[in-house]
C-alpha cells in the first residue's frame, strides 16, 4: 500500500471515528485539528450543528470572546472539493466540550489524546495508519475485499492529486471541477448528483460505493493520471474551461468499460 495514504494532508483518511461517527481532520502547525461541526453532531446528535453552536455561544460569553483564538477556518478535502471549515486543536475542543452538556464529553477527550498519540507514531511508521483506516471499516462491518479496494482506490486518487498539482492546478475551486468531470465521464453524475441517488447528505460517497462502483473510480482516476497531456493545466480562461481543455479522459474510459 503506498505510503502516500498515511501522510497526505489531501488524503481521504483523514477521517476518524468516535462511536462509529467520522469526524473530519486536517494536520496543520504540526498537530490534528478537527472540525467543530463533526464533533458537535458527535457530542449531541444535532441535526444541525451550526445553529447548536451558535447558542452555545449566546449561553457561554467567555466562549463567545475566545471564539477567534479557538477556531480556525482550515482547508479539509471533501467529495465536492476542498472547502473551509471551522476547525480546533485538541486544547480548542477541550474549551468547546466545557460549554457542552453531553454524557459523551470524558470519553472523547480520552478518545482525543489517544488519537494524537496515534498521529505521532503513523509518522514514525506510516504503514500503521493504513491499518488504522482498515480497522476502522473492519469494525464498521465492511468485507475484507471491499476494504482492500478503498484502500487501494485512496491511493489512487492521491497519486492522481499529487498530478494535478504537479501540472498547475491549485484552487479548491479547480479540484471541485476536475473530480466532477471524472464522476460525470465515469457514472454519469457528478459528486453532488451521485450522492442524492445515494440519499446521502454529509457522508463521505466513496465510503457508499460498491465494489464495482470503487474499481470504476479508481479506473477513471489512474487512467487520468497516466493520460494527463503535457500542456498542463495552466493556462487562460476560466477554471472550467481549462479543466475541460486537460480533459480527464480517465471517466470516458471507465464509462465504456
Amino acid at each position: 500500500m503506498s505510503k502516500k495514504i498515511a501522510i497526505s494532508d489531501e488524503s481521504e483518511n483523514h477521517l476518524v471515528a468516535f462511536q462509529e461517527k467520522s469526524i473530519r481532520r486536517t494536520w496543520h502547525n504540526e498537530e490534528w485539528w478537527f472540525a467543530v461541526a463533526d464533533v458537535i453532531v458527535v457530542l449531541t446528535d444535532s441535526v444541525n450543528p451550526g445553529d447548536y453552536i451558535k447558542k452555545r455561544r449566546l449561553r457561554d460569553s467567555e466562549l463567545s470572546q475566545g471564539w477567534g483564538q479557538i477556531v480556525t477556518p482550515l482547508r479539509i478535502e471533501t467529495e465536492g472539493g476542498i472547502q473551509r471549515l471551522n476547525c480546533a486543536n485538541t486544547e480548542g475542543l477541550f474549551r468547546i466540550i466545557q460549554s457542552i452538556p453531553s454524557p459523551k464529553a470524558e470519553p472523547f477527550k480520552r478518545w482525543l489524546a489517544q488519537v494524537g498519540y496515534e498521529r505521532v507514531k503513523e509518522i514514525e511508521n506510516p504503514e500503521l495508519a493504513v491499518g488504522r483506516m482498515q480497522d476502522l471499516y473492519e469494525k464498521k462491518g465492511y468485507p475484507k475485499e471491499w476494504i482492500d479496494k478503498r484502500l487501494r482506490g485512496i491511493a489512487v486518487r492521491q497519486d492522481l492529486t499529487d498530478e494535478w498539482k504537479d501540472r498547475g492546478a491549485a484552487s479548491s475551486k479547480e479540484f471541485s471541477i476536475l473530480t466532477n468531470e471524472i464522476m460525470h465521464g465515469a457514472f454519469d453524475l457528478k459528486v453532488d448528483e451521485y450522492k442524492q441517488v445515494k440519499s446521502l447528505t454529509r457522508e463521505n460517497l466513496r465510503d457508499h460505493m460498491t465494489d464495482i462502483e470503487l474499481i470504476l473510480t479508481m479506473l477513471a482516476e489512474a487512467t487520468t493520471t497516466k493520460a494527463a497531456p503535457g500542456s498542463g493545466f495552466s493556462g487562460h480562461g476560466t477554471a472550467h474551461e481549462r479543466c475541460k481543455r486537460w480533459r480527464c479522459g480517465g471517466g470516458q474510459n471507465a464509462q465504456g468499460y
